[in-house]
């Protein structure tokens, strides 16, 4: 019988010839992730279960991203668990302050994730890697201890919404635009408990790093994962990474068959879509950036696993340079992950935002979670490139943020006020 791309991959790892929505599963995972935040919770389940070893220290990696370099005792202490439970599981994929950076850009950075892998993140985003052909999906710090111990997850097999992109993209379009254009469509809990699937031209000429951002807003519109099937230009990403980290394997990219079931479908016309922002307080609170332009804001955060990778550095640098932020606000940049860093160090990216008047930080998820290196004070106005724009998402909840792509944001960072990036230029 015809299965759809999620369909297939569940059904591999649960080692059954088929499986149907609804159906729950047993299946084995290639890959389970932990942050900061989450893997203490999951190594005191994991203790309390009697568990002694994880399942293969070769296929588990834990990421300190949210709070670090730690700001206080407590975010000091929640990653001295991580790091103890690395160095006593002699866990490979160990990423320390100063060596990794945000989990949704470092794994696929670093060749971990490939086409028909089944990944468990415990957090949210972890829908990101679905971008490289990957079923993956976030849950609780409980279920990543039963997935360190065991190495296997119950799944219950989602429905299929998938996502058909007409045309090409234009002047200022990213993947951050089709998303909010997607979640606006079909509302915030659009695609509850579904996997979205994106096809069609208009993702088929776009950058990995696109990609990327499409896929880890999935979760904003309800789903459980996302997926962009993999091609050529994904095995070329993936097949280049595993290299540079000695992981070269055999992968097996999956299709959804031609008869294949799906909850619906969505068609979008990616060449009538222009830059998108959401307005406080849903992703789904969107529409073209002209229609809120004037608002003014206290604050740009340029950064987070939405789009802190390096071609969004490339584009605000673009809008930035020869610029300067201006006087009455503030703009925070915080690349992803070290290597994003460093290539925007080689490339000058850095140099032109420090010249603009930016702020830059090393890698952290920061702000984006209210966290700290930009969080909000009451009545203060964010246009951020992260992934959520909720009533208290990045301080105090009093405070607005607004959603946009990393153009958008710089633009914005130069005027003081929310505009379009052709109004800057021009």
């Amino acid at each position: 019988m015809a299965m759809t791309v999620a369909e297939k991959i569940i059904a591999r790892h649960a080692g059954l010839e088929r499986v149907e929505p609804g159906q729950i599963v047993s299946a084995r995972v290639d890959l389970a992730m932990g942050n900061d935040v989450t893997t203490p919770v999951a190594v005191e389940r994991f203790r309390e279960m009697g568990a002694g070893r994880v399942f293969d220290p070769e296929k588990v990696a834990i990421v300190l991203s949210h709070f670090v370099p730690a700001k206080d005792i407590p975010s000091s202490q929640l990653a001295r668990v991580c790091r103890e439970f690395a160095r006593e599981q002699r866990i490979r994929w160990f990423f320390e302050v100063g060596k990794g950076g945000i989990e949704h850009v470092l794994l696929p950075e670093m060749g971990l994730v490939a086409p028909g892998d089944l990944v468990i993140g415990a957090d949210s985003h972890s829908c990101t890697y679905g971008a490289l052909g990957a079923f993956a999906t976030g849950v609780g710090s409980t279920d990543l201890a039963a997935v360190l111990a065991l190495g296997e997850i119950w799944l219950r097999v989602p429905e299929t919404l998938r996502v058909v992109w007409r045309g090409r993209p234009g002047p200022w379009v990213m993947g951050k635009d089709m998303a909010l254009a997607l979640i606006a469509k079909i509302g915030d809990d659009g695609a509850r408990y579904m996997c979205v699937e994106h096809v069609g031209e208009g993702v088929e000429a776009l950058s990995m790093d696109s990609r990327l951002t499409l896929s880890n807003m999935a979760i904003e519109a309800g789903a459980k994962a996302g997926i962009i099937p993999a091609d050529s230009r994904t095995l070329e990403y993936v097949a280049e990474r595993q290299r540079a980290s000695g992981l070269e394997r055999e992968v097996e990219p999956v299709v959804s068959d031609p008869d294949a079931t799906f909850a619906g479908v969505v068609e979008l016309d990616l060449s009538e879509l222009g830059p998108q922002v959401a307005a406080p307080f849903l992703p789904s609170n969107s529409g073209p950036v002209q229609q809120l332009a004037g608002t003014p804001v206290d604050q740009v955060f340029i950064g987070s696993c939405t789009n802190g990778k390096l071609e969004d550095l490339r584009v605000a640098a673009a809008v930035l340079k020869g610029r300067k932020v201006h006087p009455s606000i503030r703009c925070i940049v915080i690349p992803a992950t070290q290597r994003v860093f460093q290539r925007a160090l080689e490339e000058g990216l850095i140099a032109i935002f420090l010249e603009a008047g930016c702020q830059v930080e090393g890698p952290t998820c920061g702000p984006c979670l209210g966290g700290y290196a930009g969080v909000l004070g009451p009545g203060e106005r964010c246009l951020s490139t992260s992934n959520r724009n909720y009533r208290g998402r990045m301080g105090h909840p009093e405070a607005e943020v607004y959603l946009a792509n990393p153009a958008v944001a710089a633009a914005t960072a130069v005027a003081g006020q929310i505009v379009h990036p052709d109004d800057v230029l021009s």
